[in-house]
């Protein structure tokens, strides 16, 4: 994801890549950049936004020193816990911060479009697919999809399932008791599928990244936009203006 966003940025009129950081790629040249192994690399190159994509362990320690130096942020890691957010809500105040579960237009609108239909439907369930290379499960997108739907309803049908043959087959329960249920398929890159169902209909919205690329115009759009939105702003709706 790194090389795809350094790539973005790259190609960007508006943008600069001035500083790259992977531990795990120290050496490496990407657009003439040699990849540094520590965050003072940033610093040196006086940046003023930095994107972050990497895990929640090691985002937890990148974010406070990106508050510090006055960085913007542009966050596409997943799992932080509700204190992790009250940290950072305190954290960046004089530079922003935007955490995203998913920086595809395709995405974004899937969860809005889902939060949207929730109310009008009494069961619903969650399928996301992704590569099987990906570590955790579900995914962020997924969870952030359930938690916008029990938000915008509260209550839904309970499960009939008496009997379970295989422990997991009715997948893992989320926000509201809405199941969740993880594939991971070599081939495959990252796609869900909200399955919601009433008397006499059902309503499936599908969204398909097949592609890396399917996520840079968010990520550049956050780039250019991040010095607009204070504090920390969680997702790229309000940047869309859905």
């Amino acid at each position: 994801m790194g090389a795809s966003v350094c790539d973005a940025v790259a190609a960007d009129v508006r943008l600069q890549l001035a500083a790259a950081v992977d531990p795990f790629a120290v050496g490496q040249v990407v657009h003439g950049l040699t990849v540094a192994a520590d965050l003072q690399a940033l610093a040196d190159a006086e940046c003023e936004v930095v994107v972050d994509f990497t895990v929640a362990s090691a985002a937890r320690v990148t974010l406070p020193w990106l508050a510090d130096h006055g960085m913007h942020a542009v966050v596409g890691t997943t799992g932080f816990t509700d204190d992790d957010l009250d940290t950072f809500r305190r954290q960046f105040t004089g530079s922003n911060c935007l955490i995203a579960a998913n920086f595809a237009v395709s995405a974004v609108l899937m969860m809005r479009f889902a939060e949207l239909a929730a109310p009008f439907f009494e069961t619903a369930e969650i399928i996301e697919l992704h590569h099987d290379r990906k570590i955790d499960a579900p995914s962020g997108t997924a969870v952030t999809t359930a938690r916008r739907m029990a938000a915008a309803k509260g209550e839904w049908a309970a499960d009939p399932t008496e009997q379970v043959v295989f422990d997991g087959a009715r997948g893992g329960v989320g926000p509201a008791g809405i199941h969740l249920h993880a594939v991971r398929m070599r081939g495959m890159v990252a796609h869900q599928e909200v399955i919601l169902g009433t008397e006499g209909q059902t309503l499936t919205i599908r969204q398909d990244s097949y592609d890396r690329t399917s996520f840079m115009p968010g990520v550049v759009l956050a780039c250019t936009r991040i010095a607009e939105f204070p504090g920390l702003t969680l997702g790229l709706e309000p940047m869309l203006g859905v």
